[in-house]
């Protein structure tokens, strides 16, 4: 996958919105990877803020509709994983002051 291809999903991901702390997940770190395969099966390697998140099913869903538009992306795969877990540190700065966080 090229890097406008790359940079194309990310930014589409950027309008998936945690439901719990307003700010998309991009800028909160929580997306690890996005890798494609040569038929366009497009995988998004991310964790969630806290195990167990009620609205994973809902994140996973807006990821989905999110990568729909892209005519590459024939097929969305989200693998929610908890290694390495998330912190904070892994949010961008945008983030962190929107929050308040410092």
């Amino acid at each position: 996958m090229d890097q406008d291809l790359k940079d194309n999903i990310m930014g589409a991901l950027e309008q998936v919105i945690d439901p719990e702390l307003g700010i998309d997940i991009v800028n909160l770190g929580l997306v690890y990877d996005v890798d494609m395969d040569d038929a366009g099966k497009t995988t998004v390697t991310m964790t969630l803020t806290a195990m167990g998140c009620p609205l994973a099913g809902v994140i996973v869903d807006q990821v989905k509709a999110a990568l729909a538009d892209i005519p590459e992306v024939k097929e969305t795969e989200v693998d929610i994983v908890w290694n390495p877990p998330w912190t904070r540190d892994k949010m961008s700065r945008y983030a962190k002051i929107a929050l308040g966080i410092r």
